[in-house]
């Protein structure tokens, strides 16, 4: 009977178990950044199981980080077909979205993730990340704001209206909001870069190179066009 199973592409518990098993393997190469033998992994959990949605996502996000963008979306896609309220898949295919500059179209599945999950705080972090690169200012705030109300501790989305304030020229309230992302997690390098930056701006060049120096420290490259600005201003070099 299983022969026949087989012979038939009938899908049996012990098939299913097998795609679980190639799909848990490749998860623990893409975790290490072995992504050409995560994708190996999910294709072969992909062979026995085809309805496999999260086979499917997580051979996007491999696709991804190896800069496949347009095999990332299939991969999504595919997920979607076969999990129309799959969640992460449309936050997936939204960061790819807003890599190839498909602002729109990124919005739109952060949308539909929302309609899901209203609480999901990091895709309201990331529409925010959309609209701030679109340059809808205000809007990117609201959602930040949104993270923060539903996780208080979400250290990227307060670095990141962090950054509005910053832009803004409200040093003080950037300041503020980088000291509670560093007050999270304190190796937080971009954190003390963009710090450095808001001192800059307020002309507190001390503070500004103690945050330059942790960033250098946790391994965090300095810009240029920040070090040659805070070296004229502080007549320092270092």
């Amino acid at each position: 009977m299983v022969l026949l199973l087989a012979a038939g592409s009938a899908t049996t518990q012990t098939d299913l178990n097998d795609a679980d098993a190639y799909l848990n393997r490749g998860i623990v190469y893409q975790r290490k950044g072995q992504y050409d033998q995560a994708i190996s992994d999910y294709n072969k959990a992909l062979e026995i199981n085809p309805r496999f949605a999260k086979a499917y996502n997580n051979r996007g996000l491999a696709y991804k980080k190896k800069g496949k963008y347009d095999q990332a979306i299939s991969d999504y896609n595919k997920a979607l077909e076969i999990n129309p309220r799959y969640a992460d898949a449309y936050l997936h295919r939204g960061i790819v979205y807003l890599g190839k500059g498909q602002f729109d179209q990124a919005i739109s599945d952060y949308n539909k993730v929302l309609e899901i999950y209203p609480r999901y705080a990091k895709a309201y972090l990331n529409r925010g990340i959309v609209y701030q690169r679109k340059g809808q200012y205000g809007q990117e705030i609201l959602d930040y704001n949104k993270a923060l109300e539903i996780n208080p501790r979400y250290a990227d989305a307060y670095l990141h209206r962090g950054n509005v304030y910053y832009h803004k020229g409200q040093y003080d309230q950037a300041i503020s909001d980088y000291n509670k992302a560093l007050e999270i997690n304190p190796r937080f390098a971009e954190a003390y870069n963009n710090r450095g930056d808001a001192y800059l701006g307020k002309g507190q060049y001390d503070k500004s190179w103690e945050d330059v120096h942790k960033a250098q420290d946790l391994g965090y490259k300095i810009h240029p066009g920040f070090l040659k600005d805070l070296r004229e201003a502080s007549g320092r070099q270092k």
